[in-house]
């Protein structure tokens, strides 16, 4: 079985993921990368921040509504006091209980109203942030983009240029060693290895003599008992 065109294609096929993964890897890429996720973070904190504000505004609502109420009710009994006053000393005291449960709970009410508004002047002053921070990064996003699209546009040039060769270099190759190629390569890359030593040079592992002797006698596909990858000796060797 000739497995020196097969040999010859893993190369140029390496080469290419290589790029293609030096191409992922790169710094511009990965700053990028963490620029649009910051953004996209920022985006939900801030749609966070803004269904918080609305609920905090629909309670000061609520309690302004019922402050309100609360206003008129002691009015209304301070009114009824001045124009009835109690003629009892048990009548003073449940007037003067109702009166004190009005004060109460308006006294709640305000320290809740207090809370509310310490709360959305924080939360107003995060957007602020979030927006000052968001608008920054997008316009080093914005930048940083014109670059890496310079640069990618490069390197898909190449890529494209290493796939072609690949295409040729696979035009020249048995389509079952191909086959078998590409299904060794979906667990073990480099998906060939030399035999150097009796050794698979992939794993390093020492071959049965049994596998060297089919190995060199080249009538089939011989690969490592260990890793599974297509043993290599060169033809000339």
């Amino acid at each position: 079985m000739h497995l020196d065109q097969l040999w010859q294609f893993m190369q140029v096929d390496m080469e290419a993921d290589r790029f293609e993964n030096k191409m992922r890897q790169s710094e511009n890429r990965q700053k990028l990368l963490k620029q649009r996720t910051f953004l996209m973070d920022q985006q939900t904190n801030m749609k966070k921040l803004e269904s918080e504000i609305a609920v905090m505004q629909d309670r000061l609502e609520a309690i302004r509504d019922e402050a309100d109420r609360l206003d008129k009710l002691l009015a209304a009994a301070a009114a009824e006091i001045e124009a009835n006053p109690p003629a009892t000393a048990e009548d003073a005291d449940k007037r003067a209980e109702s009166v004190q449960k009005l004060v109460d709970s308006l006294s709640r009410y305000e320290q809740e109203l207090q809370k509310l508004r310490k709360d959305s002047e924080t939360k107003d002053r995060q957007q602020k942030e979030i927006r000052v921070r968001a608008a920054k990064t997008k316009i080093e996003y914005d930048q940083l983009k014109q670059v890496y699209d310079t640069e990618f546009k490069k390197d898909s040039a190449q890529l494209q240029k290493l796939r072609a060769d690949i295409e040729k270099e696979a035009a020249k190759v048995e389509p079952k060693l191909l086959e078998r190629y590409h299904s060794i390569k979906q667990h073990c890359t480099p998906p060939m290895a030399r035999l150097i030593d009796g050794q698979c040079s992939g794993c390093f592992m020492s071959l049965p003599s049994a596998t060297l002797l089919e190995l060199k006698e080249g009538n089939r596909i011989v690969e490592c008992d260990n890793c599974g990858r297509i043993l290599y000796i060169e033809e000339n060797a």
